[in-house]
């Protein structure tokens, strides 16, 4: 079975037509008639839309049926598109430390603060991250930008000067990247 659900929300009429389809659906249909209900749903579901026909102002990922009739394989093909977004949008949020690194808007959030990074501090960041050891200023000269090492720069330094810079400034953190005598790290 499926971790994506499907809640259907004061809407019998939609939940008895795909719950006579649901062996060739994709996803869990849940019936739900009460708002606390839908509550204690939500809480426990990390993969959710809603199908309702009124809008819930307190809650997310819904998709409003206020126009009928519709055709069940467009209503189908719209709860698989969503649930695209869904993941693609959770798999471009990494979390680091106390850190969340949206890919798409590239942004480090931490709180209720946000701070953009260019491209190169992004993946400056996901490489550190990634690796489990120090990393020095050839092997991120190489890897990140794509520079020989017998170049002389100081290309990495500069950025990773800066953006410890901007993170102490929006976060006050002085730890997220941490330099020793064998490179940087992200612990």
């Amino acid at each position: 079975m499926s971790n994506q659900n499907i809640i259907i929300y004061k809407f019998d009429i939609l939940f008895n037509i795909l719950n006579e389809i649901k062996e060739d659906l994709d996803f869990k249909i849940i019936r739900v008639s009460k708002e606390e209900n839908l509550k204690d749903i939500i809480d426990r579901s990390k993969n959710y839309l809603i199908i309702t026909k009124k809008k819930i102002e307190t809650t997310e990922n819904q998709i409003i049926l206020n126009s009928l009739p519709i055709k069940i394989i467009g209503l189908i093909e719209k709860l698989n598109i969503e649930f695209l977004k869904k993941q693609f949008s959770n798999q471009s949020r990494i979390e680091i430390k106390d850190y969340v690194v949206d890919l798409n808007s590239r942004e480090i959030i931490k709180n209720k603060f946000r701070l953009k990074l260019t491209e190169k501090e992004v993946n400056t960041v996901m490489y550190l991250f990634r690796s489990n050891k120090s990393v020095s200023i050839d092997e991120l000269q190489k890897n990140v930008w794509g520079y020989i090492s017998d170049i002389e720069t100081h290309t990495v330094e500069t950025h990773i000067y800066r953006l410890r810079k901007k993170i102490l400034k929006i976060f006050d953190d002085q730890n997220f990247i941490i330099s020793g005598k064998n490179g940087y790290k992200i612990i």
